[in-house]
């Protein structure tokens, strides 16, 4: 079983070695690799010191970074983690676990720490806000949306249509798999705070305002008819109120007193119908698009699921554990 831990970087000289480090010790049998997304630091030189293989990508945020890194790297299972040693490199081993036994797609690692350095009062309560607007959007219960510690199986990375370019990544990633209905599970992972010299990326307000639009073209992706007709509802309702007054003096008097108001009421009238019908037109594209993913997905090899040896499978079924 081929394993690839993906490390997209951003000027991390500081810390990238250290997790190079970590990584190689947890998943000895792994490749490490690690994207230089142009920094302006020795990233890359310390990243091939500390035995990674580097690839350069150009084009500046995570989001391209990722897909750059899932388009070049060949593996069965890829786990994904920061270039920072925020994540707990000895939790891998687990999720890798976790996904071969579950026969899942995506496993998150949910991020679960004490220290205020590490997950600031903004971040958190930034994070919560999201998961829980994804989750009442699209009707999934997410609890970490932007944890970046993440174990993929092959077919997942390599149907993974991406086009995010910064840090809604974790977003697009989370909403990929609740719309193909993709077996994905969360699991409590310990997460440590910067190492002195090291600073986030993450611009609090510019990428939060990045991520929710990201967000609500997700959902006019995932989910387009209610989208629209959620769009195309609040304009009826618009028209309606403004047609009140005009219907009762109509019904009263037998007149239309404002010629005007009433071209408007019609006007948006229409626009509500033509939004409507997009809905229910790009709902039909959605299912077909749907469909050609999934004959994709089904295509790719899933041998890696059956990895473990007899013996293994035996201890695991005398030791009382199910084993798929």
């Amino acid at each position: 079983m081929r394993i690839a831990v993906l490390l997209p970087c951003y000027n991390e000289e500081i810390t990238v070695g250290n997790t190079v480090a970590e990584f190689r010790r947890h998943l000895p049998e792994a490749k490490i690799w690690v994207c230089d997304n142009n920094s302006q630091d020795r990233t890359a030189e310390v990243a091939r010191a500390a035995g990674a293989y580097v690839v350069y990508e150009p084009i500046a945020g995570k989001g391209n970074a990722v897909r750059r890194l899932f388009a070049e790297v060949e593996a069965d299972i890829y786990v994904m983690s920061d270039g920072d040693t925020t994540y707990d490199a000895s939790a891998a081993p687990m999720l890798v676990e976790e996904l071969v036994s579950q026969r899942c797609d995506m496993i998150v690692g949910r991020r679960v720490s004490a220290e205020t350095a590490a997950y600031r009062r903004g971040h958190r309560f930034g994070n919560q806000l999201f998961s829980i607007t994804a989750s009442i959007l699209f009707g999934f219960k997410i609890i970490d949306i932007f944890s970046g510690y993440r174990v993929f199986s092959r077919r997942f990375v390599k149907t993974f249509p991406s086009v995010s370019e910064r840090f809604e990544i974790e977003s697009e990633l989370n909403v990929h798999a609740i719309d193909q209905r993709l077996p994905t599970r969360e699991i409590d992972t310990h997460y440590s705070s910067r190492p002195n010299g090291s600073h986030s990326k993450l611009s609090t307000y510019g990428d939060g305002l990045r991520i929710l639009i990201a967000l609500l073209r997700l959902l006019r992706d995932a989910r387009p008819f209610q989208f629209f007709s959620s769009i195309a509802l609040v304009l009826l309702l618009l028209a309606g109120m403004l047609a009140i007054p005009l219907v009762y003096s109509y019904l009263t008097e037998g007149v239309i007193p404002r010629i005007p108001t009433a071209i408007l009421v019609t006007g948006i009238g229409v626009v509500a119908f033509v939004i409507f019908m997009a809905g229910i037109i790009l709902d039909a594209l959605r299912v077909a698009r749907h469909n050609q993913f999934r004959i994709a997905y089904l295509a790719q090899d899933t041998a890696y699921y059956n990895w473990r040896s007899d013996a293994d499978r035996k201890s695991r079924q005398l030791s009382g554990r199910s084993v798929i």
